[in-house]
């Protein structure tokens, strides 16, 4: 049964969207919650119609925001985070910092839900993160995520432990 989705399914697509479905899901489940109605003509010409809308509008915004997407492109954000031995941070770096960072760098606001983030960054290192603007518009970042802690302070207090135990030998090779 061909259906044309009201609203975002989720496995099945997104609202506007036409799917050809089994019977009963359709008949007992989709269109009974108004997640879907039937396809007639009707319906179909008004989502070619609204189809062709949307494209036009996300061409004009893609245009409308090509600069900031050329701005965006190749930035290097630097963060410092507390990380234990291994290079794993004790907290971790989120979409909303990255969307902070950035704004401040570009100096345009930018959402922290245009960050796409799998998961939040939880090692240090260099990760490459896409902001989402609109349309095929999609520029990288770089993130890079120093250590502090962990790793740096304990190679400190190496040098300073060997530091005594030196001067201490020294001592007992002179007496």
């Amino acid at each position: 049964m061909k259906i044309i989705l009201r609203t975002d399914v989720p496995n099945l697509g997104e609202k506007g969207t036409v799917h050809t479905v089994a019977n009963g899901y359709a008949r007992n489940y989709l269109i009974p919650k108004g997640m879907a109605t039937l396809a007639t003509p009707g319906e179909l010409k008004v989502v070619a119609n609204n189809q062709k809308v949307a494209e036009r509008k996300i061409a004009r915004q893609e245009e409308q925001l090509q600069s900031l997407a050329d701005k965006i492109s190749g930035q290097r954000l630097t963060f410092t985070a507390n990380a234990g031995e291994q290079g794993r941070l004790y907290g971790s770096i989120t979409a909303g910092d990255v969307a902070e960072k950035l704004s401040e760098a570009v100096g345009q606001e930018i959402d922290r839900r245009r960050v796409v983030l799998d998961e939040s960054i939880r090692s240090v290192g260099e990760h490459n993160v896409t902001v989402h603007l609109v349309g095929k518009l999609r520029p990288q970042v770089t993130v890079v995520v120093v250590g502090e802690g962990g790793e740096e302070a304990s190679t400190e207090t190496d040098i300073v432990s060997e530091a005594p135990a030196a001067s201490e030998e020294e001592a007992s090779a002179e007496a």
